[in-house]
């Protein structure tokens, strides 16, 4: 397992900064998450030789913008821009052998779904995604990206907020380069028990985001770190461990202590 950290964390007034902060603490990669609409050749050139110039491989990619989450939105021109921008995020991924994401949607819910956790999907609803979802199937073919699902928690998404259910999507829209991505937050919301479902997915699971129950840094909250990365383990698991949460102080020291605390887990 390598540990990584998301770009907005990290200080450095650019990628490059960022990446020789993260390789001086320890970290094998960086989550790159790109501003869309100001997105250039000089980013992209950036990006693909940061490695080279700095050790720290881009192990994820993400474009942000107003239509990030809106896969399955009812204007179609919006759906449209959407799953153009996240195909983008493919091809940037192919040369990189890097992860993208993508979730059902995302956004605060409302009415919030106190109730009813667990919806599915109407026949309509699931035959939309599974079409969008083969779609980034097809633009990640034969090469060394991937598009995974990252189920999140039932106050941010409508429906695949649990490992079990995003697995049932890849399995039936049954295209390459489709797999999970497993963020720990959302898993303690959502799942009665992160290691027995951190199983079950198996090796479906190409990706992890680490942030602690309530969205800090690992070990401040309540999660049984122990158990679940043995349960990583046990299937497996050989990808990156992405940090995607707050920083409780100095992030000069936080950080690497992090690191730390993370190799010992894996060791």
């Amino acid at each position: 397992m390598k540990i990584s950290c998301t770009d907005a964390m990290v200080p450095g007034r650019n990628l490059t900064e960022k990446a020789l902060n993260l390789k001086r603490w320890g970290f094998d990669g960086i989550a790159v998450f790109a501003e869309y609409s100001t997105w250039n050749d000089s980013n992209l050139n950036d990006l693909l030789t940061l490695e080279e110039r700095t050790g720290i491989r881009p192990c994820e990619f993400v474009f942000m913008d107003p239509v990030y989450g809106h896969l399955m939105d009812p204007d179609p021109n919006v759906k449209n821009r959407a799953v153009e921008m996240y195909r983008h995020a493919i091809r940037i991924c192919k040369p990189l052998g890097a992860i993208t994401e993508m979730e059902f949607d995302y956004g605060s819910q409302n009415p919030l779904p106190l109730f009813e956790p667990y919806k599915k999907m109407s026949t309509e609803e699931e035959d939309g995604f599974l079409a969008v979802l083969r779609t980034m199937g097809e633009e990640a073919r034969d090469s060394r990206a991937w598009m995974l699902i990252e189920p999140i928690n039932r106050y941010e998404t409508k429906y695949l907020t649990r490992l079990q259910d995003a697995a049932e999507m890849i399995h039936k829209a049954a295209k390459p380069n489709l797999g999970l991505l497993a963020d720990f937050f959302h898993l303690s919301i959502e799942e009665s028990d992160i290691p027995a479902s951190i199983r079950k997915a198996g090796s479906l699971i190409r990706h992890v985001h680490l942030g602690d129950s309530n969205r800090l840094l690992p070990g401040y909250g309540h999660t049984d770190w122990k158990a679940c990365f043995q349960a990583l383990k046990s299937i497996g698991f050989e990808g990156y461990l992405n940090l995607e949460c707050g920083i409780p102080g100095d992030p000069e020291k936080e950080l690497p202590e992090t690191v730390r605390f993370l190799r010992q887990l894996i060791a």
